[in-house]
């Protein structure tokens, strides 16, 4: 059984509360084994590579060492706390350091569970699971999916137009200025390009019957089955036994207002 194979809405649904669970305890613990089981699940049952996973989760390992790095510098000592080690005005306690620590799985267990809902769910199934389940207007969802669409034309576009550019003799742009500049130059056709494009749709669609009712057919259903709520229930409960092993060791800790 692969991820892919579950319900869109359910599996962001199961991000969502996972997310809003761990937003309630802050310790370094229960994220790290969250974020364990998170990775270990999306490449056994999602089938990911690896590199492609560390590629997109590298810049939040970076950006979690500033959140731990900010945290270390400008935490407060309050009075009672274990000093591990003083230099100047910096002062690092034990509290301090997990803190710290704490902020730092945070981002990379969120970071994991938005992996493993982006690598093992296609767009066009979200949308139609959204339309399906949750209600969303077909107007809006198919806006979306066509602007979706579109992004590899833009970017097709835009070369095209650079390239016309290049053969009428304007110099390629090398400081930040002219970078702006050309940026602006080529934004004016890039817009007018994706209105007509936006208008073409639309006329196509409403010439073959669309008007945006939402009880409408679908060219594919999405349905709910055990086995997605099955999921749902395997992740919450992932995320509270990382809170009761933590709760073990003497780590487990709610939040009380420290950021």
């Amino acid at each position: 059984m692969l991820l892919h194979e579950f319900n869109p809405s359910i599996k962001a649904l199961t991000v969502v509360v996972c997310v809003l669970i761990l937003s309630v305890f802050f310790d370094p613990v229960t994220p790290f084994l969250t974020l364990v089981v998170t990775a270990g699940a999306t490449f056994i049952f999602g089938k990911v590579s690896f590199k492609r996973w560390i590629l997109l989760f590298s810049p939040f390992i970076f950006m979690a060492i500033i959140y731990i790095w900010s945290a270390l510098i400008f935490t407060k000592t309050i009075e009672g706390e274990t000093i591990l080690w003083t230099w100047g005005i910096f002062t690092l306690t034990e509290e301090g350091f997990q803190r710290a620590l704490s902020l730092g799985m945070r981002v990379l267990s969120f970071t994991s569970l938005s992996l493993l809902f982006i690598l093992t769910t296609k767009p066009t199934e979200f949308l139609l699971s959204l339309m399906q389940q949750c209600r969303l207007p077909p107007k809006l969802a198919y806006g979306i999916m066509a602007g979706y669409r579109f992004l590899p034309l833009m970017k097709e576009e835009f070369e095209i137009i650079r390239s016309a550019h290049r053969i009428r003799g304007v110099p390629k742009a090398r400081t930040l200025s002219e970078k702006m500049a050309e940026l602006k130059r080529y934004s004016v056709p890039l817009l007018a390009g994706a209105i007509r494009k936006a208008e073409r749709t639309a006329m196509a669609m409403e010439s073959k019957g669309f008007t945006g009712d939402r009880n409408r057919d679908f060219y594919r259903k999405i349905s709910v089955s055990w086995k997605d709520w099955a999921y749902f229930a395997f992740f919450i409960g992932a995320v509270l036994a990382s809170a009761y092993i933590s709760w073990l060791f003497g780590f487990l800790q709610l939040y009380n207002g420290e950021l």
